[in-house]
């Protein structure tokens, strides 16, 4: 099942995400929908807050990198192989030059802006079958786990930027939020005005 992708504005996308146990509801049924849904809006990751729930998890696919080739091919080999469900995560450490990367995300369309992130991070998390990783992640891959761990603690790509660039682009949330957006996927959008 395809979910619609939560917009920018929503009050789920501020929460501080909750854990889940191995019993949690149809897990194995969500987590394929989450994959379907990210795929259904060409993504590389997507974190449960998107879709509406304020739960500790999220998923990441990092294989479309392989063809990049401003890549090394050993990055290009590792991340063909990058994709992981991350559950309960804790990002014990974050280390390394912190390096400048364009980022975007499917709750707010339409937007990229270069956000500066450290490159390692070494995180803990349960997989799918709920077992315990720990890792220490580099580059492109832990770049998007970043990415997604903000989400499950309430924070968006766009709270890193400068208060210059947030004044650039605060119109274009609002209207992120009301649904004047064109994009391809299905969104909610907070604001959107009912039709009668």
């Amino acid at each position: 099942m395809i979910y619609p992708i939560v917009a920018y504005g929503d009050p789920v996308l501020r929460k501080m995400a909750e854990d889940i146990t191995a019993d949690y509801p149809k897990l194995k049924e969500l987590i394929a929908d989450m994959y379907e849904t990210m795929y259904a809006a060409s993504g590389i990751g997507l974190a449960a807050p998107q879709i509406g729930l304020p739960i500790r998890l999220f998923i990441v696919d990092a294989t479309p990198f392989e063809d990049d080739e401003d890549l090394t091919q050993e990055d290009r080999d590792y991340l063909a192989q990058f994709k992981r469900v991350f559950i309960n995560a804790r990002i014990i450490e974050e280390s390394g030059n912190e390096w400048a990367f364009n980022e975007g995300c499917l709750s707010i369309p339409e937007i990229r802006e270069d956000v500066f992130r450290q490159e390692t991070v070494t995180i803990e998390y349960y997989d799918e079958q709920f077992v315990m990783h720990t890792e220490s992640i580099s580059g492109i891959a832990a770049r998007i786990i970043q990415h997604e761990y903000d989400h499950i603690e309430g924070v968006l790509f766009t709270d890193k930027l400068s208060p210059l660039k947030k004044r650039l682009i605060k119109s274009k949330l609002v209207s992120i939020s009301k649904g004047n957006v064109k994009i391809d996927y299905r969104m909610r959008f907070p604001l959107a005005k009912k039709k009668r």
